[in-house]
């Protein structure tokens, strides 16, 4: 099934192979406290907006995107506060780069398959995405 990422003039295929590896994600907020008796005060509630979509080669055989791809990406990544649309598993997700992730990771990571000295926007990489969703 398709990936694919707009700001809502440009769409950028992305490969479907990239694996979502934070998938596993509880929607329930929970909050608790104790009161000055000493009870538990816990408070529940669903999340409205901040799940993460982490999307990364699965091994080095699949999920690699051309140099000019990852170059309109760190285009955007450099836009604060830019909300793009991610069609990910036939879902539309409202996103935005996870800047300054809890793990201390950048929004986007990625190495080439084969470096060269002289890149060209054909080349492959192998790209790590943060996003979250608002």
């Amino acid at each position: 099934m398709a990936i694919t990422l707009t700001d809502g003039t440009t769409l950028l295929d992305i490969d479907p192979d990239l694996y979502w590896s934070d998938e596993d994600w509880s929607p329930v907020a929970v909050e608790s406290d104790r009161s000055v008796t000493g009870a538990m005060i816990v408070h529940h509630g669903i999340k409205q907006a901040g799940r993460p979509i982490t999307l990364q080669p699965e091994d080095d055989r699949s999920g690699q995107m051309t140099r000019a791809l990852l170059r309109q990406l760190r285009t955007w990544e450099a836009m604060p506060g830019l909300v793009m649309t991610l069609n990910l598993r036939g879902e539309a997700f409202s996103v935005r780069f996870r800047h300054g992730a809890a793990d201390g990771s950048p929004a986007i990571t990625s190495r080439p398959m084969v470096h060269y000295s002289d890149a060209a926007d054909d080349d492959l990489y192998f790209v790590t995405v943060r996003f979250v969703t608002v």
